[in-house]
């Protein structure tokens, strides 16, 4: 086990439990340090800080994996891991409406830099760094030991700055035939795994879903915009909506949007689907008073179309003020972003100043962030970067 030493003015943080190996936390290492490596990890003045490994992600260099100086991390150690996770979400495997959901979610569960992911009888593992891909017999095994599954499959998230690395990501048991067909409080949705980085549905936003078809889509004049593969729109209209219009600048947006309404039996020919840039149709409907009554914003963090580069940190404002403008009078915004460079309180005051500078009023009905299944670790909070508003816009 090689050392690593954190400096002596950020190792209270590291004590109280913080979990992110910080580069600008970092004091010195000893030997050369390689990719997947065990670290004992301690302040300059010596202090025993936490064991964990070496993996560099965004701006870390690893994660903290216990704070007991006499813990071992050897299989059982990883068994014991998964054996938590499990027992943590024992009540979404009980759903039988619902069978796509996290049962790993990274340094929430004690092991920063790997997810992963239940889809019916398949688990999907989703690596963060090549050190933390150094442990995933130990994984595999625990799942192995604990799980039931027809398939596993695999995606690395650790190419250069963090890029999806495409290949067979097919690991062991029976190969899937695509797409999978899965639930979710009983709608369908149609995963691949063969084809890139996303899987067709964001399994985060489940929560918010199902509470966009109970309380805020019957009669209502729905648009979902960056709409992805529709699954919004499949919820909206399940709970009643009058219409729904689906915007997603991706070609594929439209025939996986089709394949979504098809699935959960909607005439898809009834909604409007739309492959075009956002911010285009939005200025393409406030150009015709074109009004909805229920608006659904969640744009990725990062977006760059021909004429725009959206960053959610600098952006969301002037993005939320184009949304107002073609909001019906006591309509509904769901504002939403997974941006984890923003905490919930500068996300409101991102939406303090749309609705100061567009001189509208209006309430936050509901607020929510990650479902129970994300869970995430209390002293990392840039962990719970799902942030989402609903707000009832006033006369």
């Amino acid at each position: 086990m090689k050392t690593l030493k954190i400096k002596n003015k950020d190792a209270n943080k590291y004590l109280k439990g913080y979990p992110l190996l910080h580069k600008s936390s970092v004091a010195s290492t000893g030997s050369d340090l390689k990719e997947g490596d065990l670290l004992s990890i301690i302040s300059e003045s010596h202090t025993f800080i936490g064991k964990g490994y070496y993996g560099l992600q965004n701006k870390g260099v690893g994660w903290v994996l216990t704070q007991d100086q006499k813990q071992t991390i050897d299989q059982a150690f990883f068994s014991n891991l998964l054996s938590k996770a499990l027992a943590f979400r024992k009540t979404l495997y009980r759903d039988t409406e619902t069978n796509a959901f996290r049962i790993f979610n990274g340094e929430g569960d004690g092991f920063g830099g790997l997810t992963i992911d239940k889809f019916d009888d398949y688990y999907l593992l989703t690596w963060y760094s090549e050190g933390a891909y150094h442990f995933k017999d130990y994984f595999l095994h625990a799942i192995k030991e604990l799980l039931y599954f027809r398939g596993i499959y695999e995606k690395k998230r650790f190419g250069k700055q963090g890029r999806y690395i495409e290949e067979d990501e097919f690991v062991t048991g029976e190969r899937g035939t695509f797409p999978l067909l899965v639930k979710e409080n009983g709608v369908r949705f149609a995963v691949y795994f063969n084809e890139g980085a996303m899987v067709g549905v964001f399994l985060d936003q489940r929560e918010v879903r199902q509470r966009i078809r109970e309380g805020y889509s019957e009669g209502k004049k729905v648009l979902n915009a960056f709409s992805y593969t529709g699954a919004f729109s499949v919820f909206s209209v399940l709970g009643g909506a009058a219409h729904t219009t689906s915007v997603d600048l991706a070609n594929r947006s439209y025939s996986k949007t089709i394949e979504h309404f098809k699935l959960n039996s909607i005439d898809y020919e009834a909604q409007n689907i739309v492959v075009e840039d956002v911010f285009k149709y939005f200025k393409y409907a406030n150009r015709k008073n074109i009004l909805f009554d229920l608006i659904i914003l969640d744009p990725p963090s990062f977006a760059r179309s021909k004429k725009r580069t959206f960053r959610a940190e600098k952006d969301y404002t002037d993005l939320l003020k184009e949304t107002i403008e073609i909001t019906d009078h006591k309509g509904t915004i769901v504002a939403s972003t997974n941006c984890a460079k923003f905490n919930m309180r500068k996300f409101r005051s991102f939406v303090d100043k749309a609705f100061v500078d567009s001189n509208r009023s209006y309430q936050i009905t509901e607020e929510f962030s990650l479902p129970s299944d994300f869970k995430t670790h209390s002293a990392f909070k840039e962990g719970n970067y799902l942030k989402v508003l609903f707000l009832q816009l006033d006369l």
